[in-house]
């Protein structure tokens, strides 16, 4: 139990690196709440225009969800920060893990607005034409709020999973919580650090969790 103490809650390490793993937690918190933004916007965007656009804009949108459903998050970075540059575009660690991560959470996130979207009743189609409503207007103020509402505890269950990757930002260097907390190990020679940065995920994504299993039982999102 002593050689437990020692090197996972080593009093003296923990408060000496406390700052700098601190440090790392307000990185993951901005990259978190930026992949969230741009995953979830871009992915509105994608299904609003899979009801808009033909048939080739279409297939194009099915492609780029698929792909980024398919392809591993880390695959994902370590593709955008060490391949775009032979392209002659560089993004810095953050960029590139925010564009990365951002990208997978639309895939998913368009999916799952595009599968709420269908499963709205076809009736509603049908009032909103006895209405007088064209397709914009039927779309925009009676199908998507619905289909909104149908897809919150999904993609909040999704949005936690991806932000979860920004530990995999440790591989283009960005100083997140694992990256610190790992610098930190080394220097020290021992794992107390490692205990911070799983104490700092904890209260970060534990309240997200929470959110989620919240919004999930929450009968009027449904209806």
């Amino acid at each position: 139990m002593d050689s437990l103490l020692e090197n996972y809650f080593n009093p003296a390490i923990l408060a000496q690196y406390f700052p700098s793993v601190l440090a790392g937690f307000w990185v993951t918190l901005l990259v978190a709440l930026s992949v969230i933004a741009i995953g979830i916007g871009l992915g509105l965007l994608l299904a609003i225009l899979r009801c808009f656009c033909g048939r080739l804009v279409n297939a194009l949108i099915v492609i780029f969800v698929d792909v980024f459903r398919t392809l591993p998050q880390l695959v994902v970075i370590v593709f955008v920060y060490f391949g775009l540059p032979y392209a002659g575009l560089t993004l810095s660690p953050f960029a590139a893990t925010v564009a990365s991560l951002g990208a997978v959470l639309s895939a998913f996130a368009a999916e799952i607005f595009w599968a709420a979207i269908q499963t709205t009743p076809r009736g509603q189609w049908d009032g909103a034409k006895a209405l007088g409503l064209g397709f914009t207007g039927t779309m925009f103020l009676i199908l998507l709020p619905q289909a909104i509402r149908l897809a919150v505890p999904l993609l909040a269950n999704r949005a936690i999973s991806i932000t979860k990757g920004t530990a995999l930002g440790t591989a283009v260097s960005l100083p997140e919580i694992l990256g610190q907390a790992q610098s930190a190990m080394a220097i020290a020679a021992n794992p107390s650090p490692l205990t911070l940065a799983a104490a700092l995920y904890l209260a970060l994504f534990l309240p997200l969790v929470a959110a989620s299993r919240w919004l999930e039982r929450r009968p009027k999102w449904v209806r």
